[in-house]
């Protein structure tokens, strides 16, 4: 996003302990003054009854393509193939011959979302075209940047800073790399290079270019490839249209229509010990509810692997039935907290972001950070 007009900086400590009074603050950006607005993160604050959320309706779709150009159409879109029993998986297959990494120090921002925006005004122009809005909602974003914010009561380790935008009255949301983040990536090593390979390599072995096809582990694993749904839903009152990224979809032409078809690939490491399983249940399945829940996805499938990237099992899981799966876990974490702290989480940016200069494209910022 372009920087000018006035600057706000929120900030949250990192907790020292479990009782730490975190919260989210705004200050001026580049100002040691006092804080003068804040949001707590504490999740007993936030756990009363589950918010109205509507169920995510599919707008449209594009694609970004081997060069990462953008295309307003499903042409990367592929499809689910079942592996049965056969599960001769090697997630470190290809990655020093075949493999095409996406140069992660280009910042996109909202770029390819506003360029879907831009070309689909017809889907996103409101009825009351009075009011000069080119979107009828109160925030756009990335579905990853919501995902952020809904694990923000429970997220011990990572911190992280977002822009804001008011524009014809909405706001445009986009994450902004922090110096931990920028430090943390480039202090990568190569097992975990290869590691992040391990995700995309699984996509492969699951996936098929056509609906009869079959998937194609021999081939080219390019990063730059991406295949993204658009959805509108509404948070209480906050109206949101956000894109995220889609792994595949089901063959079957029976399937409901998207978002409902999706299906969401993950890998995470054999469990082996009870300690394994409450830490998958705790810190893992968090990010995986949050992902699929905010844009409708109803299926996860997994992959479960070796310390050698070796594929042990496949299990699914259904996104509307994580919630019973954690319960048996001890003060772990709750949808509704998740869920009641994106809302207030929306209602604090309106608070705060509140002037509105249609002149100026992107005329003001706002940094959220989670120190």
């Amino acid at each position: 996003m372009a920087e000018g007009g006035h600057h706000h900086r929120f900030a949250s400590k990192r907790p020292r302990d479990p009782y730490d009074d975190r919260e989210l603050c705004k200050r001026p950006m580049g100002s040691s003054s006092p804080v003068v607005q804040s949001l707590s993160v504490l999740p007993h604050l936030y756990d009363r009854a589950f918010p109205l959320y509507q169920q995510p309706v599919e707008l449209g779709c594009f694609s970004l393509d081997a060069k990462r150009s953008f295309f307003n159409d499903d042409r990367q879109l592929r499809y689910f193939v079942d592996p049965g029993k056969w599960l001769e998986f090697d997630l470190r297959d290809g990655y020093h011959s075949r493999f095409i990494r996406r140069d992660e120090t280009v910042k996109e921002k909202l770029d390819h979302l506003l360029k879907w925006i831009l070309q689909n005004q017809h889907k996103t122009h409101p009825k009351d075209s009075s009011k000069g809005r080119a979107v009828d909602v109160d925030f756009v974003t990335w579905r990853g940047h919501l995902t952020k914010v809904l694990t923000t009561p429970y997220e011990r380790q990572e911190g992280w800073a977002m822009a804001a935008t008011l524009f014809n009255g909405t706001i445009y949301l986009s994450e902004v790399e922090t110096e931990e983040a920028r430090a943390s990536r480039e202090a990568r090593t190569d097992r975990d290079q290869e590691m992040m390979y391990w995700g995309y390599k699984f996509e492969q072995y699951m996936c098929a270019e056509k609906v009869e096809g079959a998937p194609d582990p021999g081939g080219v694993v390019n990063t730059n490839e991406a295949f993204c749904t658009v959805v509108q839903t509404r948070l209480v009152c906050h109206t949101l249209l956000f894109s995220g990224e889609v792994d595949c979809r089901l063959k079957d032409p029976k399937a409901p229509p998207a978002p409902g078809c999706y299906v969401e690939l993950k890998t995470s490491a054999e469990i082996r010990t009870s300690k394994q399983r409450s830490n998958f249940l705790r810190y893992k399945l968090i990010k995986w509810w949050a992902q699929s829940f905010l844009p409708g996805v109803p299926l996860i499938v997994a992959g479960f692997r070796d310390k050698d990237g070796i594929v042990a099992s496949v299990e699914t899981f259904k996104t509307s039935k994580i919630s019973q799966m954690i319960k048996s876990e001890y003060e772990t974490w709750k949808p509704t907290v998740c869920m009641n702290f994106c809302n207030d989480f929306l209602s604090f940016v309106k608070s705060v972001v509140r002037e509105d200069n249609p002149g100026i494209p992107m005329g003001k910022d706002l940094c959220v950070a989670l120190d």
